[in-house]
């Protein structure tokens, strides 16, 4: 389970996104299923109540191609 800015959100679900860029803290792995909520800090500080679900189809790991060690790019 993932927060996820509205405007970040947003191009998830309209398909324009297909990676999330994130803290490498909780073991994503090839297969995973995330759910990624909405959250709105701006207008209420709390989830919106959307979510989208996701599988993990690809991991880049922090440490080559300019991606920061202890963070990944989860490809969906």
């Amino acid at each position: 389970e993932l927060k996820c800015w509205p405007n970040y959100f947003a191009a998830l679900r309209a398909k324009e996104k297909s990676f999330e860029v994130r803290r490498d803290d909780r073991g994503f792995q090839k297969g995973d299923t995330l759910r990624i909520r909405e959250w709105d800090p701006a207008r209420s500080g709390r989830y919106t109540g959307n979510d989208e679900f996701r599988k993990i189809k690809y991991i880049l790991t922090g440490g080559q191609f300019g991606i920061e060690p202890g963070y990944v790019v989860l490809g969906f």
